[in-house]
């Protein structure tokens, strides 16, 4: 018997939101601006907008609804139902009672993960990581967030708190990062460094209007700026893709994010990167592919969380 789930995929740009099926199935979804530089209070009205539009389809079509997935940036409390921080890319995003907040407004039982884990989790219920054990995931975003599944689980850390590789050094002598570190891979890699960069080489104040697809069309055409740019990202993500898998020995690499799907040619460029850095014996089993679920595994891997917590 179908089951349904609301899920919600929550990012520094925008909330996704979506009605998600226990097959895989998406009959109801949607976007809104996620507000995420305003203040916390703002994310979490954009966020029950979207659980809302959700719940009235839902009533609409008949669907019984399991309860709500929220995927967001940052540290969740074991138990799914807090925020505790870590979320460097939205305004004020801490000790937030994400879970509490949204069961109160729309009488839904809900659970709260990271954003990294839930993508992850969507690709091992529905996409590129069905069928495998050991699994490193990574998004390419405004930030960068990562998952890992071992041995068919995924792993989380003690408490809930670990997997934020995003935030390994790749410049130990770099830029300081918003976590408050030095030299971090999302400062380097993430898509908003690669803006960033672009714009500097390109002797332009940053753009509002400028995003990674820009970059990339711009790459193509042989913007010297935007080359340049590129091949910095490519390298500092490959240093960091790298990392994991001397650590992890994954059969899959998993990348997603919206500039992972720019084409071949990226995918490849940063499979050249992590061969030449990753030792052989650690990868030789590792295929880097591309996230298969594209920006629905963030929404299907939270949807996903409640069907198997409250299914």
């Amino acid at each position: 018997m179908e089951r349904y789930a609301i899920g919600i995929d929550l990012g520094g740009t925008s909330v996704k939101y979506a009605v998600v099926a226990s097959s895989g199935k998406m009959p109801f979804s949607g976007q809104l601006p996620a507000f995420a530089q305003e203040s916390a209070e703002a994310v979490l009205g954009q966020v029950l907008k979207g659980v809302e539009a959700c719940r009235e389809y839902a009533v609409s079509e008949g669907l019984t609804l399991a309860g709500v997935g929220v995927g967001t940036p940052g540290v969740v409390s074991a138990d799914g139902r807090t925020v505790l921080g870590g979320a460097e890319n939205i305004a004020g995003w801490e000790n937030i009672p994400l879970a509490g907040r949204v069961e109160e407004a729309e009488g839904l039982k809900t659970l709260a993960g990271n954003d990294a884990n839930m993508m992850a989790l969507g690709e091992t219920l529905f996409g590129a990581a069905k069928g495998a054990t050991d699994v490193v995931f990574v998004t390419v975003g405004t930030g960068i967030g990562c998952g890992a599944l071992i041995d068919g689980r995924l792993y989380r850390g003690y408490r809930n708190r670990g997997m934020e590789m995003g935030h390994i050094t790749v410049k130990c002598d770099g830029e300081g990062c918003a976590c408050g570190g030095v030299g971090c891979l999302e400062h380097y890699a993430s898509t908003s460094a690669l803006v960033r960069r672009f714009c500097e080489l390109n002797g332009s104040a940053r753009d509002a209007e400028v995003d990674g697809k820009d970059v990339v069309f711009f790459y193509k055409e042989g913007n010297p700026a935007a080359v340049q740019a590129m091949e910095e990202h490519w390298n500092y993500l490959a240093h960091g893709i790298a990392s994991m898998i001397n650590l992890f020995a994954p059969q899959r690499v998993v990348v997603g994010g919206g500039i992972s799907e720019a084409g071949d040619f990226y995918l490849e460029k940063l499979r050249e990167g992590v061969r030449r850095q990753m030792m052989s014996v650690c990868g030789e089993e590792t295929e880097l592919v591309a996230a298969r679920l594209g920006n629905r595994a963030g929404c299907m891997g939270a949807a996903g969380l409640v069907l198997d917590k409250m299914g």
